[in-house]
C-alpha cells in the first residue's frame, strides 16, 4: 500500500482548512438567536437542498456504499425508493406547519400540540440517536483512515471533531449551510473522477457496457427485488414502506434535517429545496453503488487481497494461523487465474451460457474469504486483541490508496473527510439548538439573545466533546451504514408517529401520547435486541413502520381509556 506523496497531503489540507476558513469568516457574529439557529431565513433552494443532502451524505456514505456494492450489488438502492413520497408529504403537511408556528426545532411543536413532557420526551430520543450517530460519522473515517495512514486512531477522532467544532460553534446554522455547499461541490467531482478513473483502469477491450455485463453475470446488477421474503434486508417492499417512514421520519421530525431547511426564506424556498433533495438522491446513491460495482469489475482483472483491512491481515500473519491463511492466499491465486480464463471466454464470446460459471468462481471466492474471516477472528482472539475481520468499509479505501495516481489519492481523502465534516456539523448544530430551545431555555425561563446565542454555541461545543469521546469508544458493526440505520431505526418511528398522532388525530392528547411512546420505545428496542439474537426475524428497516404503528394504536387505545387526559393546545 503506497503512501502519501506531499501532493495529496497539500490538496488534502488545503481543501479542509480552505473548508473550515471560509465557513468560519463567513458566518462569525451572529446577534440573534434567529441568525445563529435559522441562519437569519436566508437560505435559497439550492442551498437547503445540497446542505439537506450533505447531511445524510456523511463519510459512511463515501466508505461503506461501495463496499456494500462490491459485496452485494446494485439491491441497496431499494432502501432510498421511500425518499420521493416522504419528501412529498414533508413539502406538504410538515414545512407549511413549521413555518406558521415559527418554530426553532420540531419539538416546539409537540408542545403546542400535547404537552411539556411529550415535547421533552420526544426531543430526549432525538439527543440520545443523534448524539450517538455524530460519534459514529467521525469515528467512521478515522478507524479507517487510522488503518491505511497508519496515524493513531485517538488523534484522528479528535482531528476531524475539532475541525467541525471551530466552524460550527462559531458560524451556527448558516455556516454548515455555507460549507455543506462547497463540500457537496468536492464530494461530486471527487466521485465522478474516481468512476471515470476505474473504468479507464480496466482492461482496453473491456468496455463499459461488458463491465456492466460482468458485473451482471456476478449477480451484482440485480436493483429490484419484489420478494416479501423477510431474510432479505433490501427488497423493493422494505424500501416503500420501511424506507417511506424512515425518511418521514428523518427529514420530517429529526432536527438535524428540520434546522436545514427552517432556514430557509420562504415556505417555497423550503419545498423547492426538499424537492430538489428528493429527485437527486436516489441518482447519486445509485451512483455511487455503481462505483462500487465498478470496483467489483476492477477486481475481476486485478487480484484483489484476501482480506481488505490491512491490519487484520497483518495480525493473522504474526499468528499460529499464519500458514493457513497463506495457503488460502495461494487457493485465491488458482481461483483468480481460472477466472480469468472464464471471463476472457465470456468476453469473446458473449455467450451467456458462460455467465454461470463467473458467478460460481465469484462464489468459490467469497467462500474463500469466509474462511479468511474466520481465521483474522481467531488470530484476534488467541492475541486477545480486537480485529475487525468484516473488510466491506476497507474496499473503497484500498482501491484509492493502491491505484490511483498522485494527487487524486489527496482528492478522495478530502471527499470522504469532507463528508464526515459535513454530516457532523449538522449533527451538532441540531443538538445544540435542541438542548438550548427544548430543555435549557424552555424550563429556565427567557433568556436574551446574547444568553440563547452564548448558551447555543457552549452546548453545541459540549456535544461536540460528547461525539469525540463517543467515537473513541465507538465499534465496528457489520458495515457502518447499517450501523447508522439501525440506530435510527431504533427511535425514529415512534417519534415519527408521536408526530403523525399530532397531525391527524386530534381526539389524542397528551397523556395517553406520553405513555404510548415510552411503552413503544421499550417494545421496539426489545423486538431489535430478539431479531438481534435470531429469536425472531424483522429486518431493522421494518421497525421505523412497526415503531409508528405502535405507538399510534397504542395512543388511541389510551385515548379511550384516559378521557380526562390533557386537552389539547392546537
Amino acid at each position: 500500500m503506497q503512501t502519501l506523496s506531499w501532493i495529496d497531503w497539500t490538496i488534502l489540507c488545503v481543501t479542509l482548512i480552505a473548508i473550515v476558513t471560509y465557513g468560519t469568516l463567513q458566518t462569525r457574529g451572529s446577534k440573534n438567536v434567529t441568525d445563529y439557529l435559522r441562519g437569519g431565513n436566508t437560505s435559497k433552494w439550492w442551498t437547503i437542498g445540497l446542505s439537506v443532502m450533505a447531511t445524510q451524505a456523511s463519510a459512511i456514505t463515501f466508505l461503506s456504499t461501495p463496499g456494500q456494492a462490491f459485496h452485494d450489488g446494485m439491491g441497496f438502492v431499494q432502501f432510498y425508493f421511500g425518499l420521493p413520497i416522504a419528501m412529498v408529504v414533508i413539502c406538504m403537511v410538515f414545512i407549511p406547519l413549521y413555518h406558521r408556528l415559527k418554530v426553532y426545532t420540531a419539538y416546539e411543536f409537540l408542545e403546542n400540540r400535547f404537552d411539556l413532557k411529550t415535547r421533552t420526551l420526544a426531543a430526549m430520543l432525538f439527543l440520545i440517536q443523534r448524539g450517538l450517530a455524530a460519534g459514529i460519522t467521525i469515528f467512521a473515517p478515522a478507524i479507517i483512515l487510522s488503518v491505511v495512514l497508519g496515524w493513531d486512531l485517538l488523534t484522528l477522532n479528535i482531528i476531524i471533531g475539532l475541525l467541525v467544532i471551530i466552524y460550527t460553534v462559531s458560524g451556527g446554522t448558516r455556516a454548515v449551510n455555507v460549507t455543506q455547499k462547497h463540500q457537496m461541490v468536492v464530494i461530486f467531482i471527487g466521485m465522478l473522477v474516481a468512476f471515470f478513473l476505474i473504468v479507464d483502469k480496466l482492461p482496453q477491450d473491456i468496455t463499459f457496457g461488458k463491465a456492466l455485463d460482468i458485473a451482471g453475470a456476478s449477480g451484482k446488477m440485480e436493483v429490484l427485488d419484489f420478494s416479501f421474503d423477510l431474510n432479505n434486508r433490501y427488497t423493493f417492499w422494505s424500501g416503500i414502506i420501511g424506507g417511506t417512514f424512515l425518511m418521514l421520519s428523518y427529514f420530517g421530525t429529526d432536527q438535524s434535517q428540520v434546522q436545514r431547511y427552517l432556514s430557509g426564506k420562504s415556505v417555497k424556498e423550503m419545498q423547492l429545496g426538499l424537492i430538489f433533495n428528493g429527485l437527486l438522491k436516489i441518482p447519486m446513491q445509485f451512483f455511487i453503488l455503481l462505483v462500487g460495482v465498478m470496483v467489483f469489475v476492477f477486481y475481476q482483472f486485478n487480484e484483489a487481497p484476501v482480506n481488505f483491512n490491512p491490519t487484520a491481515t497483518e495480525v493473522v500473519l504474526n499468528s499460529e494461523f499464519a500458514d493457513q491463511y497463506k495457503a488460502l492466499q495461494e487457493e485465491q491465486q488458482q481461483i483468480f487465474s481460472d477466472k480469468q480464463k472464464i471471463i476472457d471466454a465470456y468476453t469473446a464470446s458473449d455467450n451467456p451460457e458462460i455467465a454461470k460459471y463467473i458467478s460460481a468462481a465469484n462464489l468459490a471466492h467469497e467462500e474463500l474469504r469466509k474462511e479468511a474471516r474466520a481465521l483474522i477472528e481467531k488470530a484476534g482472539e488467541a492475541k486477545n486483541i480486537k480485529v475487525e475481520s468484516n473488510d466491506k468499509d476497507y474496499v473503497f479505501i484500498h482501491f484509492i490508496l493502491n491505484n490511483l495516481p498522485r494527487g487524486l489519492i489527496g482528492l478522495l481523502l478530502a471527499v470522504i473527510l469532507s463528508a464526515a465534516m459535513s454530516s457532523t456539523a449538522s449533527e451538532l448544530n441540531a443538538l445544540g439548538s435542541t438542548t438550548t430551545i427544548d430543555l435549557y431555555i424552555r424550563n429556565t425561563g427567557e433568556k436574551t439573545e446574547t444568553e440563547k446565542v452564548t448558551a447555543s454555541k457552549w452546548f453545541t461545543f459540549l456535544w461536540g466533546i460528547i461525539a469525540i469521546g463517543v467515537a473513541c469508544v465507538a465499534n465496528l458493526a457489520e458495515n457502518l451504514i447499517q450501523l447508522v440505520n439501525i440506530i435510527g431505526s431504533i427511535f425514529y418511528g415512534n417519534v415519527l408517529g408521536i408526530f403523525l398522532l399530532a397531525f391527524f388525530f386530534k381526539f389524542v392528547k397528551g397523556n395517553a401520547v406520553f405513555i404510548a411512546a415510552l411503552i413503544t420505545q421499550g417494545l421496539v428496542i426489545a423486538l431489535y435486541l430478539l431479531d438481534l439474537y435470531e429469536y425472531i426475524n424483522l429486518p431493522f428497516l421494518w421497525l421505523n413502520f412497526v415503531g409508528c404503528m405502535i405507538v399510534m394504536v397504542i395512543a388511541c387505545i389510551l385515548q379511550l381509556l384516559i378521557p380526562n387526559s390533557k386537552t389539547s393546545h392546537a
